[in-house]
């Protein structure tokens, strides 16, 4: 444990040194695989899915604010909507302006959530973000992990009937058929309203938890969640007939309870066997805190000098200094 603080401490220095440039980086490492997963999954645009755009979509996504990112995403998106089919354009523009307004209103600060839960989604761990979001946010970050699922829902539902949307323009089927076949693929989607109930519902009781009072709050917060989210969704699918999924929740539940100990002992690692309880006051209240030390260990740089005996300079040395002294050589033997 000793080790893993002081590599804490060592990140957490190199962090506050080099910020500035490791922010940026972050951005566009993000940028580049939010605009690769959109381009692999929805490229239908054909000019505008390719990997240099995606790369200074990426560039431009690192110098500007998270909810930029967003904007950017949303833009791309909507462009390959059009080219697939207009009333999927219609559609896609009217979902995104509703979660604007709801994402705005609510839980403008957490854009990262919007933009990580499609992401994680299409890498197997979507369950990391409603704990992430539960112990690093506050309660209404949940509005943001719901926009999210919403998008990636969406998304996934195009690519899945895309055959169907091609097949509907080339017959020549009427534009109120296009827009129900893109509507149904949405409401009709009952594992999307379990996901979003079930991580809503995670993401608030790890923020409750988290916020008591009691000795390892966090651990027993983020515990809670992940249990909430692979018992939830295990039942769900049963009850929805789809078993092939459980075994990708309980292996994502399980990356996601390890990347939530990493978020406590980088974010809270505390040390409970020091723990103390104040009393004080002062002319109007009595105040009773409780004190729980950090736990944190000063990494120290320790340097060796070799010392390598020479009995030349070591003569010299005592006959210098008995003269300097003006004492017999013989007594400093």
């Amino acid at each position: 444990m000793v080790a893993l603080l002081e590599i804490k401490e060592k990140l957490v220095q190199i962090y506050g040194k080099y910020e500035a440039y490791i922010i940026p980086l972050l951005r566009f490492l993000l940028g580049v695989i939010t605009f690769t997963l959109i381009n692999v999954n929805i490229g239908y645009m054909k000019m505008l899915s390719t990997m240099p755009v995606a790369l200074i979509l990426a560039a431009l996504c690192s110098v500007l604010p998270v909810n930029a990112m967003i904007a950017l995403a949303a833009i791309v998106v909507l462009l390959d909507l059009y080219a697939l089919a207009l009333e999927v354009f219609v559609v896609g523009a009217l979902i995104f302006a509703f979660i604007y307004f709801v994402y705005y209103r609510f839980s403008p600060r957490y854009g990262y959530n919007a933009v990580l839960m499609p992401v994680c989604f299409k890498l197997g761990i979507p369950y990391a973000v409603p704990i992430g979001s539960g112990l690093l946010g506050e309660m209404y970050s949940v509005v943001s992990v719901v926009c999210g699922s919403v998008i990636y829902f969406f998304l996934k539902g195009v690519h899945e009937n895309e055959a169907t949307l091609n097949s509907a323009s080339d017959a020549g089927t009427s534009a109120t058929s296009k827009i129900t076949i893109t509507l149904n693929q949405l409401l009709m989607n009952k594992e999307m309203f379990l996901v979003i109930a079930i991580f809503a519902i995670a993401t608030i009781v790890v923020y409750i938890i988290r916020r008591l009072d009691i000795d390892n709050a966090w651990m027993i917060a983020w515990i809670a969640g992940v249990l909430i989210e692979i018992i939830g969704l295990i039942s769900g699918y049963l009850l929805l007939g789809i078993p092939g999924k459980i075994f990708g929740v309980i292996l994502g539940g399980g990356i996601s309870a390890f990347l939530a100990w990493g978020m406590q002992f980088m974010f809270f690692n505390l040390d409970y066997t020091r723990t103390e309880r104040l009393q004080f006051e002062d002319d109007e209240y009595y105040y009773y805190v409780k004190a729980v030390p950090k736990a944190v260990v000063t990494s120290s740089d320790k340097q060796v000098k070799h010392i390598h005996k020479n009995d030349d300079k070591e003569r010299i040395t005592k006959k210098k200094f008995a003269e300097e002294m003006d004492i017999d050589e013989e007594l400093l033997n």
